[in-house]
């Protein structure tokens, strides 16, 4: 399979490219194509044939249920048994944009799709290609990722092309993601509403809207045996590049001082280290490829290049990766979960 890239400078001056992937969707295929978040790997939610496609195209595990993306509320309706006044309020505030929400699902949404749980999560992308292209295909669009399972998260299509190439028929490019990492999944169907993957959309944001909100206390660290993935993330070791990754935390002082002693060590040992810092610290380091998220104070620039960088390393070919850790507010907190499941928890507190 030869898999075509089509660029979407204005989605509302290029309905025809993008019908060719709309009847993609329609006939039961997959589609890559951009949200503000990351890039995707769509296929009709509704469609239990065309879902197991993405699992196939992206070696994903069958238990780690898929996010559904809807273009208006109508189609919210349809997908879940009931909305409660907190999703209504919040729908209002976010959407379109990098929250998805956790409620019970409707008869109409194959199990395949929520990788046999009884709820199901729905966001509204803000993209306009995202947008159009679900409001054409008249159907619910689920989608992961745009990337094999474990890697870094796509933020433009030439990412995709790395990981899907001769996987899935299309992508379409709408440039470069702004927030960079997936969307904040808040689980509604308890009492007190819970985060299960942090984004852009934040705890603080939240709690302005609906008041309390608790973080899953498996953000920041692994799932034990035989718990339930209820959220995309959580199980399984996610955007990962192809060295180890090692997440330092603690003083930044210290963080500098260790990174810096450790990667001159390997390096004099013929390693090739990789060093992932931010402006602030970058020439503090006198060792191995160094490479800055960008500014410290302000981690939704660090969000919007962290999986970028990962790739780079890639490209680099480094043999280890030491990743500075960062305030873990606000955004912070999806930069410091997106690191610490790269490096499969491997964590060093300092």
């Amino acid at each position: 399979m030869k898999t075509r890239v089509i660029h979407i400078a204005d989605p509302d001056k290029q309905e025809k490219e993008i019908m060719e992937a709309v009847e993609l969707i329609r006939s039961g295929e997959v589609v890559a194509f951009p949200t503000e978040t990351v890039y995707g790997l769509g296929a009709n939610a509704l469609d239990a044939r065309a879902v197991n496609r993405i699992f196939q195209a992206k070696a994903r595990p069958g238990d780690n249920p898929l996010i559904v993306h809807i273009h208006d509320l109508s189609q919210w309706n349809q997908l879940v048994l009931d909305i409660p006044q907190k999703a209504l309020l919040l729908a209002e505030r976010f959407w379109p944009g990098p929250l998805t929400m956790i409620l019970n699902k409707s008869e109409r949404v194959p199990l395949e799709t929520t990788a046999g749980l009884h709820t199901v999560g729905v966001r509204m992308p803000s993209h306009p290609v995202a947008l159009k292209l679900i409001s054409l295909s008249g159907v619910p669009i689920a989608a992961p990722s745009a990337n094999r399972s474990g890697r870094p998260s796509p933020t433009a299509a030439q990412h995709v092309l790395q990981d899907m190439d001769s996987r899935i028929p299309m992508i379409l490019d709408g440039g470069r993601c702004d927030v960079g990492v997936e969307s904040t999944v808040l689980d509604l169907t308890e009492s007190v509403p819970v985060v299960l993957r942090p984004g852009g959309v934040t705890l603080e944001m939240l709690e302005s809207v609906v008041g309390q909100v608790v973080v899953h206390p498996n953000v920041m660290k692994p799932l034990k045996q035989g718990q339930i993935t209820r959220s995309p993330g959580m199980k399984y070791v996610h955007y990962a590049p192809k060295a180890p990754v090692t997440l330092i935390r603690g003083d930044l002082h210290k963080q500098v001082e260790f990174i810096d002693t450790e990667a001159s060590r390997r390096e004099k040992q013929g390693e090739r280290p990789g060093i992932l810092a931010t402006n602030q610290t970058l020439a503090c380091y006198q060792a191995g490829v160094r490479l800055s998220m960008g500014d410290r104070s302000r981690p939704a620039e660090l969000a919007e290049n962290l999986f970028a960088r990962l790739r780079e390393f890639d490209a680099l070919d480094v043999d280890f990766i030491l990743a500075e850790g960062v305030d873990d507010k606000g955004e912070g907190l999806a930069v410091m979960n997106r690191i610490a499941r790269a490096a499969g928890f491997h964590i060093i507190d300092l």
